[in-house]
């Protein structure tokens, strides 16, 4: 072993064992010291020394291989044991590198791959022999050289690439590629392309070199003119990539290069000219083919044909393309007329898709003449309008023209017209020249006319053999016209004196049959000026106006004519005398009795006592008629075998008529129109009627002109029946649809023949009235307590 001093330090020193003869790594230091910081007998410390790394040649045949050996200090005091830990030792991969724990060799187990493992970063130990560390652990770094060892791959299997046709020298066409795994920063990884043969299809259609590329980059390019689809449309090339710059290995591949079509070629039509047929009126139905080549590549963008049609102002024809032929197909997009013109004579143009190509020859654009020719037919009448639309007032005149020239037919057949629908039978129709008239006045308010709508069908039929026929709609739009006056109500009512100012009048309305604006707001006016004077019309609303008194006015009747006009235009207006009672009213608002009677007096001319001595006699009468009826009920006549008390029978009611709800079944129909107001015929007169034969009112819940139920007409045979024929015939005037309201008196006209009672002249001849005992009235109830204190004895 030989000692060598390598520092100026008296106490540093590098010692370098003997071994064999280095190769690789003979710049690597034989024996390391990276342990050595102190300076022995100074007190300062010196710089760590740093280590250079560890260089190791891969895919080396001399395994193993003593790489470095290290030594720490304390080797001179005592034994020391060295280890090895990090990647290649005990870390993945593992049992790359040793170390020699008595000597400090480091070494290498097996050859290393650069393209595995660039380097390894390891750290080295110094223990006692009993585990104690004596130095720090220090990094060892080991890089692996790089060998030409792989050889350069292309990235694909086979390279694409596509040039248009009749491209210029210098065009690019594609860039292909290689990678090698060794060391890119050493010229093993520096790569050189080149084409080694070229092959075109069809074989042998192209004999020069057409592409070049560039060794450096991989660009491939053309090299030569010449590339014409139409002779040649794809090339394979040989290539080849090296490494060392191209003195190194070597591998192959392959590049497909396509000849892309450019438009050069316009398409031409074969033959250019073409005979055609088509019906008239048939529309939608293709006529036949037009034939157009294009030498392009077929399916190509550049072979798709475009036609258009010159010489069709009128647009009845259209073409277009069947993309899997090319050819044109000619169809009718508009109904042809023979009569109007047979024959048509199109110029058809054909072009592609895309524009010419600049590199084209000259070629001029193609066409081919297309004549067609019209088939005529038995065609059916048509109109000039459907629907046909007309407007005309409600209250047009019978025989109006309504249409005229409505239809025609195209073969100038005879023709005949019918109206096939008319649900309210206004119209008729020439059945030769196809005018239409009303037959008489239009009813807007018919159920057939919708929204001022009244729809008819017309129908035309030409009189050819087999004759075919059209239908249209007849839309007569009707306006409203003033037709009726309007119907002041009510005729008569009362004015209660005795309410407040404001709540003084009598409210009045009118009715009107016809619609708006020919109806409503209403006017309401004073007829007579001197009425004027005391009485006036106040509006409340556009349908309704108070009547009013201007002055106080005495209990009475008054007549009062009013005149009410519409809004129609023109306007109408009916004059109406309204009968008003003035009196002081009751809570129904109607007169009492007693006002009641003394009008009634007045307006007959009889005196207040003259009606003071009629009541006092109608009271005398009263007291007659209880006398007899206490005789009648004491021989039976008026209860005959029943053993009930007449004052059991005797019921008082406050039920004065239906009042309010009566008014939707049996009110009387004061907004009917005056000549609404006189009843059938068949009702006048009427047993129950209780009107005279001028004024019947009519029930609303059924239809009169019915025939009436059967009345009792033969008196009871026992006087108990008399309840059975009261209530027999009150149900036969309920269910008379000709009858009145049920709170309309019954008036019987029939009296019946006889009476089994006798005279009521001789039962008040039996006796005087100092003869009656009437102490009976007690036990008839309060109502009769005063009867019974008048003639009660003492």
């Amino acid at each position: 072993m030989l000692s060598i001093k390598t520092l100026t330090h008296p106490y540093t020193c590098l010692q370098v064992l003997s071994s064999p003869p280095p190769r690789q790594h003979d710049l690597n230091p034989a024996v390391l010291y990276p342990w050595r910081q102190k300076t022995p007998g100074l007190g300062r410390m010196k710089r760590d020394w740093i280590i250079p790394p560890i260089r190791v040649s891969e895919n080396s045949k001399q395994v193993p291989e003593n790489l470095v050996q290290i030594k720490s200090d304390k080797v001179f005091t005592g034994e020391v044991i060295y280890k090895l830990e990090g990647p290649g030792v005990d870390q993945e991969p593992k049992d790359l590198f040793e170390i020699d724990d008595k000597t400090g060799w480091i070494k290498s187990k097996i050859p290393l791959d650069r393209e595995k493992y660039k380097s390894f970063t390891l750290k080295a130990f110094a223990l006692s022999p009993s585990g104690e560390r004596l130095e720090n652990p220090t990094t060892i770094e080991i890089y692996v050289l790089d060998q030409n060892d792989n050889r350069p791959i292309f990235t694909q299997e086979e390279f694409i690439g596509a040039v248009p046709e009749f491209s210029i020298p210098g065009t690019s066409v594609l860039t292909i590629s290689a990678v090698d795994a060794d060391d890119p920063s050493t010229d093993n990884a520096v790569l050189s392309y080149s084409i080694k043969a070229q092959e075109s299809f069809p074989p042998f259609s192209i004999n020069k070199t057409m592409f070049g590329i560039n060794n450096e980059t991989g660009v491939i390019y053309t090299r030569d003119v010449g590339l014409d689809r139409d002779v040649v449309q794809s090339f394979q090339l040989s290539l080849e990539v090296a490494d060392m710059s191209g003195l190194g290995l070597t591998s192959t591949g392959r590049a497909t290069i396509y000849i892309t079509d450019i438009n050069n070629h316009a398409p031409q039509f074969q033959p250019t000219t073409y005979n055609m047929f088509a019906m008239e009126n048939k529309v939608g139905l293709d006529l036949g083919r037009v034939n157009a080549t294009d030498k392009d590549q077929r399916n190509g963008e550049n072979w798709r044909i475009v036609y258009s049609i010159r010489g069709d102002a009128s647009g009845n024809f259209a073409v277009r393309t069947d993309r899997a032929t090319n050819q044109g197909i000619i169809s009718v997009v508009k109904p042809l007329d023979y009569e109007s013109k047979s024959e048509y004579q199109l110029t058809v143009i054909a072009e592609n898709e895309v524009p010419l190509s600049t590199k084209a020859p000259y070629e001029q654009t193609s066409t081919a003449t297309v004549t067609i020719r019209v088939l005529n037919e038995n065609e059916a009448p048509r109109f000039y309008r459907n629907p046909i639309q007309v407007s005309f007032p409600e209250s047009t005149a019978p025989d109006t023209v309504l249409a005229s020239d409505i239809a025609h037919d195209p073969d100038n057949a005879k023709l005949k017209f019918e109206i096939t629908h008319d649900p309210e039978r206004w119209l008729r129709i020439n059945r030769d020249t196809g005018e239409i008239i009303a037959r008489r006045t239009f009813n807007i308010r018919s159920p057939y006319v919708k929204n001022n709508k009244y729809t008819a069908l017309v129908k035309v039929t030409d009189l050819d053999a087999g004759g075919t026929s059209a239908t249209a709609s007849l839309e007569i739009t009707l306006w409203a016209t003033n037709d009726f006056p309007p119907v002041l109500v009510p005729l008569s009512g009362t004015v209660c004196s005795d309410r407040e100012p404001g709540r003084l009048g009598l409210l009045l309305t009118a009715m009107d049959n016809d619609l708006s604006p020919h109806a409503d707001p209403f006017s309401f006016e004073m007829a007579d000026a001197d009425m004027a004077a005391n009485w006036t019309i106040i509006p409340l609303n556009e349908s309704h106006a108070m009547l009013q008194p201007l002055i106080d006015i005495g209990w009475g009747e008054f007549s009062i004519p009013i005149t009410v006009s519409d809004s129609g235009s023109p306007a109408r207006s009916s004059n109406a005398l309204v009968n008003v009672t003035v009196c002081p009213c009751d809570r129904a608002g109607q007169c009492t009795a007693f006002t009641a009677a003394a009008i009634f007096g007045s307006k007959v001319g009889i005196s207040f006592i003259a009606l003071m001595i009629i009541m006092a006699s109608a009271a005398l009468l009263l007291r007659k008629y209880t006398r007899v009826s206490f005789e009648l009920h004491s021989w039976g006549l008026l209860v005959g075998e029943s053993d009930d008390d007449v004052r059991d029978n005797v019921f008082n009611y406050d039920e004065q008529g239906g009042g309010e709800e009566d008014e939707n079944a049996f009110n009387i129909d004061l907004l009917r129109t005056p000549s609404d107001m006189v009843p059938p015929p068949e009702t006048v007169g009427q047993p129950g009627s209780g009107l005279p034969k001028h004024n019947q009112p009519l029930r609303k819940d059924a239809p009169y002109n019915l025939p009436s139920p059967r009345y009792p007409r033969k008196r009871p045979a026992n006087p108990t029946d008399i309840e059975d024929f009261i209530n027999d015939g009150l149900d036969a005037a309920d269910n008379d649809p000709n009858m009145p309201p049920y709170d309309t008196a019954l008036i019987y006209d029939y009296e019946g023949d006889g009476s089994l009672a006798g005279s009521l002249s001789s039962i008040a001849s039996m006796g005087s009235e100092e003869d009656q005992d009437y102490d009976y009235l007690n036990d008839w109830g309060p109502r009769f307590k005063k009867l019974a204190n008048m003639y009660a004895s003492d």
